[in-house]
């Protein structure tokens, strides 16, 4: 019941501040907060005891404040916003996290005046009766490198809305797969959205047999979408179901025949390797075995398969395994390479994930 959730704190400390890396219940910042910087260790998850109805989990109304995800996942509450931007010359900047299975009956991220700069973001299963962001009242967002993957409005609207004069959504590769809504990116009310870079929208249902699939303006002659995106050199982020299947490596620390080129590991393993400028541009992969890993704990715990990618890897390579599995991530700038979750998805059987950093990408069992 809602007397059982906590009250809301007003700018937490450092001891309020959860294991994860988030405060451990809903919270309002402002530009006296004295945390400001947020660094996940884990991943963070909150339920409807977390926040009252409607109301928003982490709650910015003014300075600026950064979420590092470190490639962790954020699962909101069932019945508020996950995150809110709220007033003129507030700034949320959101790099490498998950934001998944908000199901609130409300938006899952609002920007309201304010601003968001996110980057290598990941919008997953949402599921709400509004859109799963919203930019409105002169709100501005810039978006980079994110995915919304299967994600689902319940009611009639946009997936990824900008509403209301002077309000500007501009995304810079984006993939939108496996949502359903009425439109998938909507500009309305002399709103401005601009697709720039590498866009790609696959397999998005409509709510509405007449609506736009992927994007339209609406509502006032002045309101804008403007698609400069090189959709062509998208076309190797796209998996299909016709990828060669292989069977599950048995876990050994011994040597395994390795692949130097992209191309060569598609056709000796059945790993696909897609980049956004295609595979061609400066992308290099080697099949890893056990000595390959280097992390004993990893080769004990029984990996399946894994490789190395290097080279052009900021333009966004995505990865798919032909096998189920999890997935964990070697960051080759830190040395020695430490072991992070990375957030997957399951396509046709494959278990894929998008990466922008160079580094060692291992398959574990579930």
């Amino acid at each position: 019941s809602q007397a059982q959730v906590p009250a809301r704190m007003t700018n937490p400390t450092a001891a309020q501040i959860g294991t994860c890396g988030l405060p451990t219940s809903w919270a309002q910042f402002n530009s006296n907060a004295p945390v400001k910087t947020f660094n996940l260790t884990a991943d963070c998850t909150f339920s409807s005891s977390n926040v009252q109805n409607n109301l928003a989990f982490l709650y910015f109304t003014s300075g600026e404040f950064t979420i590092n995800g470190n490639g962790h996942t954020i699962t909101g509450p069932s019945n508020g916003y996950t995150l809110y931007v709220q007033n003129t010359g507030t700034v949320l900047n959101l790099n490498n996290v998950t934001i998944r299975e908000n199901g609130g009956n409300i938006t899952t991220l609002t920007v309201l005046a304010g601003r968001l700069n996110a980057r290598r973001v990941i919008f997953s299963e949402n599921a709400n009766p509004a859109s799963t962001l919203r930019v409105q009242a002169a709100g501005q967002a810039y978006l980079e490198d994110v995915q919304f993957l299967n994600n689902q409005r319940t009611a009639a609207g946009d997936l990824v809305r900008v509403d209301g004069a002077s309000s500007l959504l501009v995304i810079t590769n984006g993939i939108f797969r496996g949502n359903t809504a009425t439109t998938v990116v909507g500009a309305r009310n002399a709103a401005a959205a601009r697709l720039e870079g590498c866009i790609v929208f696959e397999n998005n249902e409509k709510l509405d047999s007449t609506a736009a699939t992927d994007y339209e303006a609406e509502g006032s002659t002045l309101a804008t979408v403007t698609d400069s995106s090189a959709r062509a050199a998208c076309l190797a982020l796209t998996p299909t179901s016709k990828k060669k299947k292989v069977p599950t490596a048995v876990p050994t620390a011994t040597h395994r025949p390795l692949a130097a080129t992209c191309v060569d590991l598609s056709a000796a393993t059945g790993i696909t390797v897609g980049a956004t400028f295609g595979i061609g541009s400066g992308v290099q992969c080697q099949r890893l075995d056990g000595g390959g890993i280097g992390i004993q704990s990893i080769i004990d715990a029984g990996f399946i398969d894994a490789i190395d990618i290097w080279g052009y890897v900021d333009q966004g390579i995505e990865v798919c395994f032909p096998q189920a599995g999890r997935l964990i991530f070697l960051d080759a700038s830190a040395m020695p390479r430490v072991a992070a979750p990375l957030a997957s998805r399951s396509v046709n059987g494959m278990t894929c994930a998008l990466i922008f950093t160079a580094g060692s990408i291992v398959l574990m069992p579930n």
